[in-house]
């Protein structure tokens, strides 16, 4: 082998041990992104708020398909989200229902957990919750998990 042809080969093998452990260390987060399921967002095409909360489900990992709809009471009520529950978005991610502005970190952590609910729900539009920032403010609000029956419990205390 010529200098030439060595000091190539070299700078070929330095090359790629700078940059194997680079990619190994994206090769985990391509791996959750990959893991998240698809979530279908039912909303209004005039909500506002409905928007920048996709844009934060996004900005988490989560890959969102929207469905701008005028009838969100009838799809509701056809996939079962309690009235008491109900918020301005409904969201289909796995085999649950996320209702109106929860944070992504409590999707991922339900998804994560399986536990044994039919979705989880912030009912209302507190202010400071995804979609809803309004500066520093923050109303302190509750994610409550919620199954077929209708019944709660508090699955995540936010604002506290």
């Amino acid at each position: 082998m010529d200098r030439r042809s060595f000091v190539r080969t070299a700078l070929g093998v330095s090359a790629a041990a700078l940059v194997a452990p680079r990619l190994a260390a994206q090769q985990p987060a391509r791996q959750q992104k990959a893991a998240l399921p698809v979530m279908t967002v039912y909303k209004s095409a005039s909500c506002g708020c409905c928007h920048l909360w996709v844009e934060h489900a996004q900005a988490n990992g989560f890959t969102v398909k929207t469905i701008d709809t005028e009838a969100l009471p009838s799809v509701k009520a056809e996939l079962g989200v309690p009235a008491r529950l109900q918020s301005c978005h409904t969201v289909v991610v796995g085999n649950y229902l996320v209702e109106g502005h929860v944070p992504a970190a409590d999707v991922k952590r339900m998804l994560a957990e399986k536990p044994a609910i039919r979705g989880i729900a912030v009912p209302g539009m507190p202010i400071g919750s995804p979609g809803m920032e309004q500066g520093d403010t923050v109303e302190p609000y509750d994610v409550l998990a919620f199954n077929a029956a209708g019944e709660t419990q508090v699955f995540a205390r936010h604002g506290r």
